[in-house]
């Protein structure tokens, strides 16, 4: 049985913009520029990838990029968070987004739920580092700023 078949349609495509989402939360907290964003996406779809074989759910999300129709969706759910907002706007409405997503995946698949929210927790970690904050061109910069570190609790709290 698919984890697809238990979710209505629309929900299905939140359970899948979430990986983005929780990256996006993260970018958007300290926004580092072009070079900062390209590597903060980067790091998404690592994790994403680096997430996969460890829980079915997950498993199923992952393949679901691998399709037009899924990164479709996925693009979809981002931009309905985050269109025309700014950056302090996106990370609330992600965070909320998140965490009625994980409820949602708590009722629906509640033993894929704990590895589910545990692998967007990593996703949005992996973002936070990927970049340096701060400093010039790269250097003299802080790996994880405050800002991320504080929408990393909150994520954490979101996905409880």
């Amino acid at each position: 049985m698919a984890f697809k078949d238990e979710f209505a349609p629309e929900d299905w495509a939140r359970v899948v913009g979430a990986p983005m989402l929780a990256g996006m939360a993260v970018t958007a907290a300290d926004p580092g520029g072009l070079w900062g964003a390209v590597k903060e996406s980067a790091a998404t779809a690592g994790a994403m990838r680096a997430g996969k074989g460890g829980n079915a759910l997950v498993d199923e999300v992952t393949a679901a990029y691998e399709t037009a129709e899924g990164r479709d969706m996925a693009r979809g759910a981002l931009k309905a968070e985050v269109r025309g907002k700014k950056p302090a706007e996106v990370v609330e409405s992600a965070l909320a987004e998140l965490g009625a997503v994980a409820a949602l995946v708590t009722s629906k698949a509640p033993e894929a739920a704990p590895g589910f929210k545990a692998w967007l927790a990593e996703i949005a970690r992996k973002v936070a580092e990927a970049g340096t904050e701060g400093g010039f061109l790269g250097f003299g910069g802080v790996k994880v700023s405050e800002a991320e570190k504080a929408t990393l609790a909150r994520l954490d709290t979101a996905l409880a």
